[in-house]
């Protein structure tokens, strides 16, 4: 039982790192060494590693409660 999900844990973290390097543009090696350890990065260092598009300085007005 331990090899069967030892093996279901690599599978995932194989479609795991494709996804980032489908969405990120990085190279599956870049992601598999950002991926191996905790990495805890900075609004702006995952912007430029390509986890997100944009950093927000300032939440947005937030809308009113639609009326009954």
């Amino acid at each position: 039982d331990i090899l069967i999900h030892a093996e279901e844990v690599k599978e995932l973290k194989r479609r795991l790192n494709e996804v980032y390097v489908k969405h990120t543009g990085r190279s599956l090696k870049e992601i598999e060494e950002a991926l191996e350890r905790d990495n805890f990065m900075s609004a702006q260092k995952a912007q430029e590693f390509g986890l997100i598009d944009k950093v927000i300085e300032e939440r947005a007005e937030e809308a009113e409660p639609a009326k009954a």
